[in-house]
Parts: structure tokens; C-alpha cells; sequence
């Protein structure tokens, strides 16, 4: 019947199965094969039931097992109650933990022995590079990565970032050497590698302006740009670093403004770094002075050709000869001496000779063939940066290459952002920034350092990541700094009871001040006092930082800055010491003085009020007119003021006239309102902030 199952005929000689099977007897007596006799175990006879003739005690273990063999007639060793119940024939925990590490350990042998593979090729890695980027630069699956790590005791997942020399490390077991770059040089080696050579065109020079400390390099600045910046610098010297631009036969030319004080080394430095043509300005009536050496090892260092421009020719005991013998000794050989120095002779105050020194900076950019691609993505480095209350973090950029656009993302150091808004050199907003232009950049989430490459990137996930991975780095460096005293720097301490110890809180206005000032204060410890700088940051003297001076001791000292209102009252509350000062030179006199314990009886400010303007109000013949609200104290004629705007100091003076109404007044108390007007100064905007002080002259203290 179709679907029926028919049984198979059973093999000849083959004996029937019983139909069950019987408790204690084997299923199957016949032999295996046929005419093959029925083979019983030793010691055991045929029919005998199960575990006859085993001899008594634990079954011992079987020839084939990872236990130790037995020898025939020697008994095996009792097997304690804890490794496993008697007749157990599987391997302990304990037993299969040891075979596997002698299993690793034969396996590190065995690599070691043999050593890396020999290495074929080599790949370039940049910063925070993640296991899937590293193997795909190594052309092999990420899981053989991941291994590679596991086997070094790290466990990583596919998007997690690596160490430059965990990873260079990798590289090197699978045959390949490494090379270490930034994130900002490996997008523009992309970029360059793509672009063509008919995109390049010809870019305006970057020229920065250096020399010694009052040789005229602003004023001669000043000149050519028909701006009178040095009025605006307190005390007559450049504190910051300037970016302008000026255009000559339909051709830009960028200057870059780099103070002169000694203690702006590395803002010079950094001026340096950014630079086509250096333009080394020398005092005719002065000669070759300590910074001026230092500046032309600053241009030799960047290797950027040198202009040396002899200012002040205009002066009855200018001698430009004995300028160029003393340059001659220096390496600068001028051109009509037979060198390769282009040396002019200038004078900023009658504008003596200024085209002929735009001419031969021309001639200078036009040898070196300076050329970039508008067409790229934007790259510059940050020269300032600062922090604005009303705009946020404000970085001033260089743009080096490329063209930067209002809309770009952007990476600068540790900072991500994208660029809002963008402001010239006079303060107009724009919109694109070709090559060599210097613009105010708005948009970054936080303060980048002065001096940082500026990115434009296309990949806003891998900038993120690569942001997140530099601000780890950095919180572990500051960590890894404040670490606790260990037993060796105690001891030292000890041994030097002696030397006393002055923390110090800095604000100043922009980042390249607090980078300088910390520098300069700290070079000025002694054998008897060390100062420390516990902080220094950016902006307005707030509570917290009070809060720190007071936790720490501490002095805070605002350069260009102003303490808030709640801040000052709690540094009074909590008698904290607050110096203020806008000049390089009195704060470190000051500091000095007070190291030493020789204070002089010096003028100290007091104070007496603020005023918030409220209107301004233009009338012929006076001037600008500031209508204010008197918010606290009292503003009187006789008092000098400061004018705060968003608490940075712009202005130091006297008041020119104070009304009530029409009638001149002698004070104006608080809650009243008044109209002041500035003497030399008529840039007075709503909200900024009348400060009044006077100086009066008190006894010498020392710093505790």
C-alpha cells in the first residue's frame, strides 16, 4: 500500500533484538560484527552486573583525560571533597583557569619570539582618531582592532577614540609606522591635495610691525593708515595686538601691531608666526636696543624677510649711518652697503618717506610670490581674543587662506562654533573675509587661546568629537597640575621655611594680557617671596572670584577690568585686596615694591561714585553730553572718572562740566539725575558706566 513503511530484512547473522530491555543486563550480548566473540571487561564476568569488580574508592580517571596518567598498580590520589564529587570525571574551575593562562602565556611567547610583522607601509593619524578611522587607514576589519586591544587588557568599543601612541602601537602589529597630525592639518592636507594650481591667486602680504618699546612703531602705523590709535592706548604704548589693513595702487597690504614692552615676548612671538614681512623699526635718534635684538631673532626664527625701517630721521640728533653699522654687526647687511636688507628711512611724524616703505613692501611680496585659493575653506590663526558681555566670546582672526563666509562651522583649539557675524578692522560688518584679511569673528561657544589655528570643516560630527577629545585632554592636564603635595615637595618646603608665598587672582580684558601677565609676575619671584597665580581668566572681576581671594588668601589684580558691583561689595565684606591697574609698568613697580617690603607712601584711589548714562545728547560748541542717573555715592566736579563700557575701562580723565538741570552743580548725589561731559573725549554710548574717584595719598602697606 503506497505510504506504508515495509521493515528491511534482517542481516544474516545477526541475532534478534530482545523486545525490552532488561534491568541490570547489557541491551546487547552478541558480538559487534559477525563471527567476532563478545569481549568482557577485565576483572568483570560476562553477565555480571554493573560495577562488579571495580576495586573500591574514587573511579579513577581515563587515559585520555587532561589529568595526570597513571602508571598501572599505583593507586590514585584521593580526591578531596571540595574538588567535585567522587566519581566526577570532569576538569575543575580552578584546573581550566590554569590551562587557559598557560594557553596565553604560550601565545604572548610565541608573538614575542616572533616579533611585529616587518613594517610595509606607513599611515598618517591625527588626533582622537577612533578604532573604525585606525582600521580603516589599516585596511583590515575593525573586529582584528578590537582584538588587538583585548589582548592588550583594553576594551574598546568601534567609535571609541584612542591615544596617539596606544594607537600608533596598533599600527605597528599589523606592519605599518605612523605619522602624528593635528586634526587641522589633516583637513588642510586634504584640501591642498584636491585643489588645483589655476585656483591659486595672488593674496596681499601679512606684515607685522616690530621693534623696541617707544621707536614709534604705532605712530609710524598711525601714518600710513591715517588713524590715531596710540591716543586710545592708556598710558601711550600698545598692550594688545592690532590687525588693519590699508590699501595702495589698488592693492592691500595687512599690518599686524605688536607691542613692544619686553614683557609681550610672546605676543611677539606669536605676530611672528602669522607673518610674510617683518618691518623692524629703529629710532634713529636711540640705536639697536635689547628688543629690537630679540625681534630680529623672532623674524630669523620664523625665516620671513626682514625691512628694517629708520623712524624719527625727522630729529637734529637722528643718526641713520651709525643705525645701519650697528645692524651690519647684527647680520643685517643694508642694500647700498652691498646686502640683501632693504633698509628705509622714515618719519612717521611728517610721513617722510611712508610710500616709498609701502613700495618696497610691494616690491618684497611680489619676490616671495604669495599666492592662496578663495575657493577652500577658510584656515587662520586666532591673534586676540576677548570677552564681551553684550557679544559673547570674540576671537580676532587672520585669515591665512581660503575665504570665510557668515554661516561657516568652525574649530578653533578646544572650541567649536559656527560664525554669526564678522566685523573689519573699523568695526563694519561683512560678510566674506578673502585671504590675508583680518576680521572680529562672533559665534564661538567659548574663549580659544591666542594663537590657535582656525578651521572652517565640513564634518561637524568628527569636529565635535575631536573638540570633546581636546577638552578631556586638557581637564587631565589641569588635574595632573593641581595634584596633591608629595612627601619630597613638603619636605622641600620645610627645608625652605623661609620663603613665603603670594597667591594671586588675574583679570584682564583679553586673553593675550592674562597669558603675558602670568608670565611676567611669576618671573618676578624671589629668594624670599614666590608669587603664585592661582587664576587668571578673562573679563570682568566677578564673585567667585572674590569668593576664591578670600578661600586662598589671595590678591586679585584687574588689568583694563573693572569688579562688578556685588563683587566689589563683597571684597569689601570679606576685606579682600583689589589692585587695579590699565599700565604694565605701575603694576609691576607695584609688585615690586611690595615683594620687597618697601612700599612707598603712595596715592591710592578711593572711591566715590557711578553714574549709568542713560542718553546722549550732541550740542554745538560742548560737545557730546552724557544724560545719567547717579546709581551709588556721589559724582562731584573735582573727581576724576573712568568710563566703563560692559566693564572694560575705555576712558581715564577728569569731568569737563556737571549740571543739574541748566545750572553748573559743585555734586550730584545718588538717585539723582545730571549731565556730564568728559574732557578730550566725546564717544560716550548708553549703558556705559560713569566711574568717579579721587586720589589721596595713604601709608605704605605690604602684601600679606
Amino acid at each position: 500500500m503506497p505510504g506504508t513503511a515495509v521493515p528491511l530484512p534482517a542481516r544474516p547473522g545477526m541475532p534478534k533484538a530482545p523486545s525490552a530491555p532488561v534491568p541490570g543486563q547489557p541491551i546487547y550480548r552478541g558480538p559487534i560484527r559477525p563471527g567476532q566473540p563478545l569481549v568482557a571487561k577485565q576483572g568483570v564476568r560476562p553477565g555480571a552486573p554493573a560495577g562488579a569488580g571495580r576495586p573500591p574508592g574514587p573511579r579513577p580517571q581515563h587515559p585520555t583525560s587532561r589529568g595526570a596518567r597513571l602508571e598501572p598498580g599505583i593507586a590514585p590520589p584521593p580526591v578531596e571533597a571540595s574538588r567535585g564529587r567522587p566519581g566526577d570525571r570532569r576538569t575543575t574551575r580552578q584546573q581550566r583557569e590554569h590551562i587557559e593562562e598557560e594557553g596565553r602565556l604560550r601565545e604572548t611567547r610565541r608573538r614575542v619570539e616572533q616579533g611585529p610583522p616587518p613594517i610595509n607601509r606607513e599611515i598618517t593619524i591625527s588626533e582622537g582618531i577612533t578604532v573604525k578611522e585606525l582600521s580603516e587607514k589599516l585596511d583590515v576589519k575593525a573586529n582584528l582592532v578590537i582584538k588587538k586591544l583585548l589582548d592588550k587588557g583594553i576594551f574598546a568599543t568601534i567609535n571609541q577614540t584612542l591615544e596617539s601612541k596606544l594607537a600608533t602601537d596598533i599600527a605597528r602589529e599589523f606592519g605599518a609606522s605612523t605619522a602624528t597630525v593635528t586634526y587641522e592639518e589633516e583637513a588642510m592636507q586634504a584640501v591642498e591635495e584636491a585643489q588645483e594650481t589655476k585656483d591659486l591667486l595672488r593674496r596681499a602680504p601679512v606684515v607685522t610691525i616690530m621693534g623696541h618699546v617707544d621707536h614709534g612703531k604705532t605712530s609710524l602705523l598711525d601714518g600710513i593708515r591715517e588713524a590715531n590709535v596710540a591716543a586710545r592706548e592708556a598710558g601711550g604704548i600698545t598692550q594688545h595686538i592690532g590687525a588693519y589693513y590699508v590699501e595702495i595702487n589698488g592693492r592691500k597690504i595687512v599690518f599686524i601691531d605688536t607691542p613692544g614692552h619686553e614683557a609681550f615676548t610672546r605676543m611677539r612671538a606669536r605676530g611672528a608666526k602669522v607673518t610674510d614681512i617683518v618691518i623692524l623699526v629703529v629710532a634713529a635718534d636711540d640705536g639697536v636696543m635689547p628688543q629690537t635684538l630679540e625681534a630680529i631673532d623672532h623674524a630669523k626664527a620664523a625665516k620671513v624677510p626682514i625691512i628694517v625701517a629708520i623712524n624719527k630721521i625727522d630729529k637734529p640728533d637722528a643718526q641713520p649711518e651709525r643705525i645701519k653699522q650697528q645692524l651690519a654687526d647684527r647680520g643685517l647687511l643694508a642694500e647700498d652697503w652691498g646686502g640683501d636688507t632693504v633698509m628705509v628711512p622714515v618719519s612717521a611724524k611728517t610721513h617722510q618717506n611712508l610710500d616709498l616703505l609701502l613700495e618696497m613692501i610691494l616690491l618684497v611680496a611680489d619676490m616671495q610670490d604669495l599666492k592662496a585659493n578663495p575657493t577652500r575653506p577658510a584656515m587662520g590663526t586666532v591673534i586676540e581674543a576677548q570677552l564681551d558681555r553684550g557679544r559673547g566670546p570674540v576671537a580676532t582672526v587672520l585669515v591665512r587662506n581660503g575665504t570665510l563666509h557668515v554661516g561657516d562651522f568652525f574649530i578653533c583649539g578646544a572650541v567649536f562654533g559656527k560664525v554669526r557675524a564678522m566685523l573689519d578692522d573699523r568695526g563694519n560688518q561683512i560678510r566674506d573675509a578673502e585671504p590675508a584679511t583680518p576680521v572680529e569673528v562672533l559665534g564661538l561657544e567659548s574663549l580659544p587661546e591666542a594663537g590657535d589655528d582656525f578651521q572652517v570643516v565640513t564634518d561637524t560630527a568628527k569636529a565635535k568629537q575631536i573638540v570633546l577629545y581636546r577638552e578631556a585632554k586638557a581637564r587631565e592636564a589641569a588635574l595632573a597640575k593641581s595634584s596633591r603635595v608629595t612627601l619630597e615637595q613638603l619636605h622641600k618646603q620645610m627645608r625652605e621655611g623661609e620663603v613665603k608665598e603670594l597667591p594671586i587672582i588675574l583679570k584682564t580684558d583679553v586673553g593675550g594680557s592674562a597669558e603675558v601677565l602670568t608670565d611676567t609676575l611669576q618671573k618676578l619671584s624671589s629668594d624670599k617671596v614666590k608669587i603664585r597665580v592661582i587664576h587668571s581668566g578673562v573679563g570682568a572681576i566677578n564673585e567667585s572670584d572674590v569668593l576664591l581671594a578670600s578661600a586662598s588668601n589671595a590678591i586679585v589684580i584687574g588689568f583694563s577690568v573693572r569688579p562688578e558691583r556685588n563683587a566689589a561689595a563683597l571684597a569689601e565684606q570679606e576685606k579682600v585686596d583689589i589692585r587695579l591697574h590699565t599700565i604694565i609698568y605701575e603694576l609691576t613697580d607695584e609688585m615690586k615694591r611690595a615683594m620687597t617690603g618697601l612700599l612707598e607712601p603712595v596715592f591710592r584711589e578711593v572711591y566715590k561714585g557711578k553714574a549709568e548714562v542713560r542718553e546722549t545728547f550732541r550740542i554745538t560748541k560742548v560737545g557730546t553730553v552724557a544724560g545719567c542717573l547717579v546709581q551709588d555715592g556721589v559724582i562731584t566736579r573735582d573727581s576724576e572718572v573712568r568710563l566703563l563700557r560692559d566693564n572694560v575701562v575705555v576712558y581715564t580723565g577728569k569731568v569737563s562740566s556737571l549740571r543739574r538741570f541748566k545750572d553748573d552743580v559743585s555734586e550730584v548725589r545718588n538717585g539723582q539725575e545730571c549731565g556730564i561731559t568728559l574732557e578730550n573725549y566725546a564717544d560716550v554710548k548708553q549703558n556705559d558706566v560713569i566711574e568717579a574717584f579721587v586720589k589721596e595719598r595713604v601709608a605704605s602697606e605690604v602684601f600679606a
